[in-house]
């Protein structure tokens, strides 16, 4: 009887201490993006894994990884659709997967802030981010600004004539490649990891990013001159893995889909505040900002965006162009 009775107390005890653990687990998920620590994109990560951890109980943390230390925007994707990473911030490097994706990035396409929130919103955007879902099997959540991109160099550039045999490191996006080669430049594709060495042992002589970016990566260290071309003004996607959002219960989704919506507005603020300081924090290093000739960098790559979009992708960008 005793003997009965003590495997039943062990039983039970067994039993609560399955239930103890099912009611603790957490489900633990990774996101890596390039940015450093003092980026927008960053802090925002850090906003929405906040923001999910208080919205679903503490049921889902996420982890977040800065400085490519999860791996390179192209590996993260992979990974995703493997379901060994959760969540990354990616653009126009998803055109390895979607031609569509180039459209985030369009050479001299978005005028100015609010145009760009009106296209994303709008019937290009939904359709750019149902291609995504549907090629790259990752799903935009939601989507950040970026600064428009400007190219810096050791050497003044005001015009495309100034270009000319210039090495510059350009990102893994085919469409850029292409303005670049017919503005006059000599482009590289190269991870942006990479970017500070190649510039510190002349393998690259110039580069492009947004202001956030040349500052946070410190390349006014091996940079003297910040053109302002405004060539791309973009978005940027916070994306998760279609495979593991799918295991989650629908309460956990909709958590998720409301986080990146609070994380997408502290990170406008934070975009707003920071481009002017980013841009005086680059002049007190040394940097100098040199007016460009943008009406002549546009007209000098329009033919060939033109015809690297090809007939797929060139109502929607005519239609990018002619929303107001």
């Amino acid at each position: 009887m005793f003997a009965h009775l003590k495997s039943a107390i062990l039983a039970g005890a067994m039993t609560a201490a399955l239930f103890a653990g099912t009611a603790d687990a957490k489900t633990v998920m990774k996101l890596g993006h390039l940015a450093n620590e003092q980026n927008s994109w960053h802090l925002a990560s850090l906003k929405f894994a906040e923001e999910v951890k208080k919205r679903t109980n503490g049921e889902v943390e996420i982890q977040v990884f800065p400085n490519d230390t999860l791996g390179k925007e192209v590996d993260l994707i992979k990974g995703m659709q493997f379901g060994t990473v959760d969540f990354t911030i990616s653009g126009e490097s998803m055109q390895n997967w979607t031609p569509y994706a180039s459209l985030l990035a369009v050479p001299y396409a978005i005028r100015d802030l609010d145009h760009l929130q009106k296209v994303v919103d709008g019937p290009v955007g939904q359709k750019i981010a149902e291609e995504i879902q549907k090629s790259v099997r990752v799903i935009p959540l939601t989507y950040f600004a970026r600064g428009p991109r400007e190219l810096t160099s050791n050497r003044p550039i005001k015009s495309p004539a100034d270009l000319q045999g210039l090495k510059m490191r350009v990102s893994n996006v085919p469409l850029h490649v292409v303005f670049w080669n017919a503005v006059g430049a000599k482009a590289t594709p190269m991870a942006f990891s990479e970017v500070f060495t190649g510039l510190q042992s002349h393998v690259i002589d110039a580069q492009e990013n947004p202001l956030a970016l040349i500052r946070s990566a410190s390349f006014n260290e091996v940079q003297k001159y910040v053109n302002l071309t405004d060539h791309v003004r973009s978005w940027i996607y916070l994306v998760v893995s279609e495979r593991n959002f799918n295991k989650l219960t629908k309460e956990q989704q909709e958590a998720i889909r409301e986080s990146a919506k609070i994380a997408q507005a502290y990170e406008r603020e934070l975009f707003t505040k920071t481009d002017a300081e980013d841009r005086a924090a680059l002049e007190k290093a040394g940097m100098e900002f040199v007016t460009v000739d943008k009406e002549a960098f546009a007209k000098a790559g329009q033919d060939a965006v033109s015809k690297a979009l090809g007939d797929q992708l060139r109502p929607l960008y005519e239609q990018i162009l002619s929303t107001k």
